[in-house]
């Protein structure tokens, strides 16, 4: 039978007046995943208590991972130094390296002091790699055998060799541990004893680079329906793997940046993120959204005595710069996502404007006669209505297209994330040319619209 949830107050409860046995019986069944939301909002002293609990049964390595990126520098905070180094030695190595990087940097050599030689070289090495590589998050713990060992002769390693937290696949490497192939494990299991790996393997497997983009990585694992992707050094010698779990969490993780990007969000800017930081954060991008709007605002500044001179103007401009800045900001969304999953090269990126350019004009044109009809009864005046269609098709069709499709293809080129700030610069740029067109063929036609 399923446990129940667990309410967080009665384990506060129980941190006061239960004995750690007691506590670790009644959260002790739960999922790690169940059990991290659990250091939300608790006192230094009821963290310390609580992880001092399932750092004894071995469990609070698994916990901890499960916390968000942001919350887990301020549990790591209230934890000894002696405790956080056992903790990065009894977690898996990519576990390892999310904890070492949830410390502040003076802190985290004197952690690493703490730990024995050979862990604190492969911690060393994986957190070498740059932020984004997907040697920074793989995993050191797999099983490599040699070309010439059986069926059988590999399955009496895997007993010798214990659990593992991961195990889909054999590794099959040469002599100086160049990655030569791969053996599924349904695929040992059915084989005959005497067969050897070098006979059932598949030969030159789908692998990643240490130095490759974990988003490309992850699009290799998704491309190819893999549980696990081999990454290997410039040499090919296998240095580690990424599994499908890993995976998820780049997706999520991608997925979230992609997203705050486009809006001028920094990751890091959660729910429960302090105040100061939440501030720092955003602060630039406010001022980069009030040059943006300042922009818009000084093309109005242009047709003052024209918006006097006919005051209805005034009632129809949100419509012009609304439409077309969610016009442009759905085809920018398109294109980052495009980009994201491989879906086109920049050799025929063209034809991903023209495209988005289409389908903006297709809708434009449609919008457009809705809006003439509606403001040329509204107002009497069909002249004024077919200024506001027209509008419309320059700015939602022409303009929301191009700014859409070009700025992320524009930023990808000059190296920079395609979604970094998309979403203020595409409509920034949609709402001037909107007013600068609908103001502007009123002025030209002023003479009917008085």
């Amino acid at each position: 039978m399923k446990p129940p949830p667990i309410d967080q107050e009665t384990v506060r409860d129980m941190l006061r007046t239960a004995t750690p046995d007691r506590v670790l019986r009644f959260i002790g069944q739960r999922h790690p995943a169940d059990i991290a939301p659990l250091f939300k909002g608790l006192e230094p002293l009821e963290i310390r208590q609580l992880f001092d609990i399932l750092f004894s049964a071995r469990r609070a390595a698994k916990a901890l991972k499960e916390l968000p990126p942001e919350l887990l520098p301020d549990i790591l905070a209230h934890i000894d130094d002696e405790k956080v180094g056992r903790l990065i030695v009894r977690a898996d190595p990519d576990d390892a390296v999310r904890f070492v990087d949830g410390l502040p940097e003076q802190r985290r050599e004197r952690v690493m002091a703490l730990l024995d030689p050979e862990r604190r070289a492969e911690v060393r090495e994986l957190i070498s790699y740059p932020e984004g590589a997907v040697g920074r998050i793989m995993t050191t713990d797999f099983m490599t055998l040699l070309p010439s060992t059986t069926a059988q002769g590999a399955i009496d390693k895997i007993r010798e060799r214990g659990e593992m937290e991961t195990f889909f696949y054999l590794y099959v490497v040469d002599e100086t541990g160049k990655l030569v192939g791969v053996v599924p494990l349904r695929n040992l299991v059915i084989a005959p004893p005497n067969r050897t790996l070098g006979e059932m393997m598949i030969p030159d497997p789908v692998k990643a680079n240490v130095l490759m983009d974990q988003e490309e990585a992850a699009r290799l694992v998704s491309k190819y329906e893999l549980l696990a992707l081999p990454i290997v050094d410039e040499s090919g010698h296998l240095e580690g793997i990424i599994t499908v779990d890993d995976v998820i969490d780049i997706i999520d993780k991608e997925a979230t940046e992609d997203m705050y990007k486009m809006v001028g969000l920094a990751e890091e800017d959660r729910v429960f993120t302090p105040v100061s930081r939440s501030v720092r954060m955003r602060l630039p991008w406010t001022f980069l959204n009030l040059l943006t709007a300042t922009l818009a605002a000084s093309v109005v500044g242009l047709f003052e005595g024209t918006l006097h001179e006919i005051i209805a103007l005034v009632t129809f401009m949100p419509i012009v710069a609304g439409v077309g800045g969610n016009g442009a900001t759905q085809t920018a969304t398109v294109i980052i996502r495009g980009i994201a999953l491989g879906e086109f090269e920049f050799s025929s990126a063209w034809k991903a404007v023209v495209k988005q350019v289409s389908v903006n004009i297709c809708i434009a044109l449609a919008a457009g006669a809705v809006i003439a009809v509606a403001a040329s009864l509204w107002k009497g005046n069909p002249y004024l209505g077919l200024v506001l269609a027209s509008a419309l098709i320059f700015n939602l069709g022409l303009m929301a297209g191009l700014a859409g499709a070009v700025i992320p293809l524009l930023l990808k080129a000059l190296k920079f994330d395609p979604a970094l700030g998309s979403g203020i610069i595409v409509t920034g740029v949609t709402d001037a040319f909107g007013f600068l067109s609908f103001l502007g063929l009123a002025t030209l036609f002023r003479g009917y619209l008085i």
